[in-house]
């Protein structure tokens, strides 16, 4: 692309065009307007990579989000820029290391969840039920006992409350609205519209995060820290005569929103995502069934050991995880300094989208990238391969934090469901459609409807 072809062009909020018409046009990298707001989109896993990786530091920004910009401001873990983000991202690295990132202790406490999490399904009796509710609690409960240092009942209505505000926010800024403001939200701000609700939403969920906080403050030993927010509250009060700390109470509040909302919605949206894509590929279902009983067998519950042994599950998880494609434009990054990147000076604090779709639906890596095919990840001798396209957690130094939990969340909670039950629907695998109820910086699918069958055992019951 040359430089004149580097220009304005003026689009809808359709991000979908940045992979076919406009990166046909103009290439790889090129500007659109969101209003007035000029914002340059990466195409393509190379591209992403070398801004990402290669230019770690220069693409390390943190762009806004309009609809929660007023909730954050520049606070936070994930939204946080400069010093405040080198400071809050080492310290959550290695609190979340120390209460189990990487560790056995989370492996148990999502094999413990598992457990609860088949009990409930077997209340069902194979009625069909939505899968919303149990997905996010089963999925929250891992990052609240890291966080908050406890696990709460499935019918906890406080919880419940949470989990329900957390769905309706990411639906919410997903939603055909919520694109219309971030074209226009220096006018559209001072209106009633889903931007206010968002807010609301959220600054209930801080209320909730407050309130566990000064439990916590009341009943915390220096000497013996529970979860990160003990850990968090020991730096505070470590901190408290430097004047300018980042461990300050607003921190500790918008960190622990960002790593309760990560923790949850991401991963218990690919799990609904997951199972609709297995009701419309019964013969793929079937075939993880099998290695399921090959490997692990009936009567222990799955570890993160049997992965190694189980190429064709990971290639579906894998391949769930590619084809659902849940933030397609990725996470708003910024660049911190005047950035020369292919040919074009990119100036200080200029907003950029790594169009992560367009790495995941890339015909050079994916041989059929719009259809649900577990051979993407698959060699030919059935081994797991890697692809230096599959990027749903994006990369560098903004990688998603908690991504070893995810990973070991969705496979432990798929064999965990496999192996216990199969899976039904009233809908036809041939009428199942994955259209999602809400596109925009996520992707929320379709609601549906699915029975959890329980396997006839021998003796006893499994997990």
């Amino acid at each position: 692309m040359s430089k004149e072809e580097y220009r304005k062009c003026k689009v809808n909020v359709d991000y979908t065009k940045c992979k076919n018409k406009f990166r046909e046009k103009y290439g790889d990298v090129f500007t659109v307007y969101l209003g007035s707001r000029p914002v340059v989109m990466l195409c393509g896993a190379e591209t992403i990579r070398e801004a990402l990786v290669d230019q770690a530091g220069a693409f390390s920004g943190r762009g806004p989000i309009a609809a929660v910009e007023s909730l954050f401001q520049g606070y936070g873990l994930a939204f946080a820029n400069g010093e405040r983000w080198k400071a809050l991202r080492r310290f959550s690295l290695a609190t979340m290391r120390d209460f189990g990132m990487g560790k056995r202790s989370v492996e148990e406490r999502i094999q413990e969840e598992a457990k609860f999490m088949v009990a409930e399904l077997r209340k069902s009796q194979g009625s069909l039920v939505d899968p919303v509710l149990l997905f996010h609690s089963v999925t929250a409960n891992i990052i609240c006992s890291i966080v908050f240092g406890e696990r709460f009942d499935y019918k906890d209505p406080q919880f419940l409350r949470m989990l329900d505000l957390m769905y309706k926010s990411f639906t919410l800024a997903s939603s055909f609205s919520s694109q219309v403001f971030e074209l226009f939200s220096s006018i559209l701000k001072h209106f009633p519209g889903t931007h206010r609700e968002i807010y609301k939403n959220l600054q209930e969920i801080n209320t909730f995060i407050d309130q566990s906080v000064k439990k916590h403050h009341e009943t915390l030993d220096p000497s013996s820290p529970r979860d990160f927010i003990d850990a968090f509250l020991i730096r505070m009060d470590k901190d408290k005569s430097d004047q300018n700390t980042e461990f300050h109470h607003k921190n500790l509040i918008l960190t622990s929103l960002s790593l309760f909302f990560a923790g949850t919605e991401t991963t218990s949206t690919t799990l609904r995502y997951g199972f609709l894509f297995l009701l419309k590929y019964p013969h793929i279902t079937e075939r993880v069934q099998k290695e399921i009983e090959q490997v692990i067998g009936s009567h222990r519950q799955p570890a993160l050991e049997d992965r190694t042994k189980m190429p064709y599950t990971e290639a579906v998880i894998c391949e769930i995880q590619r084809f659902a494609d849940l933030l397609p434009i990725g996470v708003p990054h910024m660049v911190t300094k005047d950035t020369a990147f292919r040919g074009f000076v990119l100036p200080k604090n200029t907003e950029v989208y790594t169009v992560l779709t367009t790495a995941l639906h890339d015909s050079c890596h994916f041989e059929k990238p719009d259809t649900f095919n577990p051979d993407h990840f698959l060699d030919a001798k059935g081994s797991l391969k890697k692809s230096p396209a599959f990027i749903p957690f994006s990369m560098g130094k903004r990688l998603c934090l908690g991504e070893g939990i995810a990973h070991a969340e969705l496979f432990l909670f798929f064999t965990t469901i496999l192996q216990n039950f199969s899976i039904t629907s009233p809908v036809a695998p041939e009428d199942i459609d994955f259209t999602p109820q809400e596109f925009g910086i996520g992707r929320v699918p379709p609601a549906y409807k699915i029975s959890f069958l329980p396997h006839m055992m021998d003796s006893g019951q499994r997990n």
